[in-house]
């Protein structure tokens, strides 16, 4: 009875977000409260929802103060450089700018930790795709594929599960499948160009224009027809001189400097010169990225101590401060609330023992005679089960059954271990609602769940299959 109601959990959340029936929010919160009344939970209702909420805690926090941080760089121009850079590089190409975005994600990702991953991208590339009026179903689509192949790490989340499940070393699992990751890098490349070109031809049809040849005037166009759509695509358009004046760079932040308190008798805090404050984010953001890759201190502290110091330095009075914790409140609520709400759903599934339950049902349709075939199917299905289990569930409960039913016909566990790795939270986690990650994606890139999900599942089912022909060509697994 649990497994089906986890089963029938899941493929409800699923349907209702996809077709916009509900609210991800509402479906996070009253689906799994709705399955455990039905299983007689009823009394352990609260502690399981607490349970959840604790172990998403540091993921909410560190999403807040990061989305804080990411924010205020923005305002103040700090990719502004990189945002002209490729701009000036793609020509205002979409097809050149979707490719760049699956290089820097690529890139970015070989921390192996998709929150980072997405933050950093992310915030780095929407004021781009909102300049040219590009999809932003495109950027977290691309985004997803590249951060999905390089999840595949031996450093990463699922691997390094795969081989604690199976008491493996990455010798066993990773290496022999590296070549198919090469498979699946050179088809995020492929997939994105293919994205770029459909992209290119939507906005030529919207314009007899077409794409922008010409950066300048398609700014200029730009400008007179979409006034202040966002916060970063104000900030993109803004004029030089503008930026320059004082270190408030939003027009909330101008008025502030007009607020109560910041009249005649008082103390004026010197605005520093532009330039020594751009020097500043630069260096300190870099520091930042390097922190988190080397783990000096865990995520959630080290946003929170990088947004007090740069928000002391670029905001030095109250009203500043204020001003900008006002004008990014509404991304903030957005994404947290999210991230508490999934937690919610897993602390609901794994603490009822609905997860184990599927798990275990999963694993007893597997025919006996389809034993000498596992790691085919367990790669081939990797990636659409990432809806369905947390990597944890799967990874330590399933991979392991998987492994020893496999063992009993004489495959080698460890080829069981490399399928899974293939798609199950790699190519599968950006698209899945049990990680708290996939909200950070969708939520910066100010897209729903379900639209994300119908937009590039396919592609990054295609992605799996293009690595499992690959790990059949190299051998990593036979047919």
């Amino acid at each position: 009875m649990l497994a089906a109601l986890g089963f029938a959990t899941i493929a409800v959340l699923l349907l209702l977000t996809m077709t916009r029936r509900a609210s991800v929010l509402v479906a996070l919160i009253l689906l799994p409260v709705l399955a455990a009344l039905a299983g007689g939970f009823a009394g352990d209702l609260g502690e399981l929802i607490l349970g959840g909420l604790s172990k998403v805690a540091p993921t909410g926090i560190m999403i807040a103060f990061a989305v804080l941080y990411f924010s205020l760089m923005v305002d103040a121009g700090l990719f502004d450089p990189l945002i002209r850079g490729l701009l000036r590089v793609a020509r205002g190409d979409p097809l050149r700018i979707t490719v760049a975005t699956a290089v820097l994600t690529l890139c970015v990702a070989l921390d192996g930790d998709g929150a980072s991953t997405f933050l950093i991208t992310v915030s780095a590339l929407l004021p781009v795709y909102q300049k040219l009026g590009m999809n932003p179903l495109v950027l977290s689509g691309v985004v997803c594929l590249g951060a999905g192949v390089m999840n595949m790490v031996p450093w990463g989340g699922p691997t390094v599960r795969a081989m604690a499940a199976l008491k493996l070393d990455s010798s066993e699992v990773f290496n022999p499948v590296l070549p198919a990751m090469g498979f699946g890098v050179a088809w995020v490349l492929v997939a994105s160009y293919l994205l770029g070109r459909r992209e290119r031809n939507r906005l030529a049809a919207l314009s007899p224009r077409g794409p922008a040849t010409d950066v300048r005037e398609d700014e200029d166009e730009r400008d007179d027809r979409e006034p202040a759509a966002s916060t970063t695509a104000t900030r993109a358009t803004e004029p030089e001189s503008s930026r320059h004046t004082t270190p408030a760079t939003a027009d909330g932040e101008r008025q502030a400097l007009r607020a109560p308190g910041d009249g005649p008798g008082t103390i004026r805090v010197p605005p520093l010169p532009r330039t020594w404050l751009n020097i500043f984010n630069l260096l300190l953001t870099v520091a930042l990225v390097v922190c988190l890759i080397q783990e000096v201190m865990p995520l959630p502290v080290l946003f929170v101590l990088g947004f007090a110091i740069t928000l002391l330095v670029n905001h030095p009075t109250w009203e500043q401060q204020q001003a900008l914790l006002d004008k990014h409140a509404k991304s903030v609520v957005l994404v947290t609330t999210m991230i508490f709400a999934a937690g919610v759903l897993t602390g609901i599934l794994t603490g009822t023992r609905m997860i184990d339950e599927m798990a275990e049902a999963l694993v007893s349709v597997v025919p006996d005679s389809f034993g000498s075939h596992l790691p085919v199917a367990v790669a081939v299905t990797g990636m659409p089960l990432s809806l369905v289990f947390t990597p944890d569930a799967y990874y330590f409960g399933v991979l392991p059954v998987l492994a020893e039913t496999a063992h009993g016909f004489g495959t080698d566990p460890a080829e069981v271990a490399r399928a899974a790795i293939l798609g199950q939270m790699t190519t599968g986690f950006p698209l899945s609602p049990l990680t708290a990650s996939t909200f950070i994606l969708v939520g910066m890139s100010g897209v729903s769940l379900g639209e994300h999900q119908r937009f590039i599942f396919r592609w990054a089912l295609a992605t799996t299959l293009v690595m499992t022909a690959g790990a059949l060509l190299t051998g990593a697994f036979p047919l």
